[in-house]
């Protein structure tokens, strides 16, 4: 990339994200006039390599946006990834488990574009949490993980599991509409676990569609 394309270039998101530029020197440890001159006269005529690897983690671009190399085939692999929050939280598919509250235990990377795929939701309104209990066997297994888009929690309810709060309690349970009352069924795959087949729409506090669940083969 040419020293006149990263300029412009970091001038567009400084314009975009209606940053400050002094506020972006003090963050890589220069004078406050340093990203302006950079921007405007081209002093100095490249970033030093520090000052964009900051400025490019900030922004959250690659490096070769303003002006580093360009990244090899693994690297541009690896920056399509988004990583998604595997949360300390338990969906009872069984007699009922408490939410051991909402902190983020580790992360589980997805490529970008086969997320776009799988829902409309931002990756912000995605997260994984774990299925505690068999009611939803086989469809879900004990142990299974699953991907929660939060982003369908307000939207009508169609057909399709869910992730549904009672009271303290999360719930993974199948939800069905029906078209001629508006009501809806909440239901268990496993028989042998109880349904709920003639409920109030409002009165079901949605988490959350399940939308992905991975387990570990047996």
């Amino acid at each position: 990339m040419e020293d006149e394309d990263a300029r412009a270039a970091l001038e567009q998101l400084i314009r975009e994200r209606r940053e400050d530029y002094s506020a972006l020197s003090r963050l890589i440890g220069r004078n406050a006039a340093y990203i302006q001159q950079f921007v405007k006269r081209g002093i100095p005529r490249r970033l030093a390599e520090e000052d964009r690897r900051t400025l490019a983690n900030y922004f959250g671009v690659p490096e070769a946006v303003l002006g580093g190399p360009m990244p090899s085939p693994a690297e541009r692999a690896a920056s399509n990834l988004v990583p998604l929050p595997r949360l300390d939280v338990a969906a009872s598919a069984g007699p009922g488990a408490l939410g051991r509250g909402e902190a983020v235990v580790s992360h589980l990377a997805f490529e970008g574009q086969w997320l776009r795929r799988l829902s409309p939701a931002g990756p912000e309104h995605l997260s994984i949490i774990i299925v505690d209990g068999d009611s939803m066997a086989p469809a879900l297994m004990d142990g299974d993980e699953i991907m929660v888009d939060r982003g369908e929690a307000g939207r009508r309810v169609r057909d399709g599991i869910y992730v549904v709060r009672r009271q303290e309690e999360l719930i993974v349970k199948r939800l069905a509409l029906d078209p001629a009352t508006g009501r809806v069924a909440v239901t268990s795959d496993n028989p042998v676990y109880p349904s709920w087949p003639d409920c109030e729409p409002a009165s079901l506090d949605v988490v959350g569609r399940v939308i992905w669940a991975g387990r570990r083969i047996r």
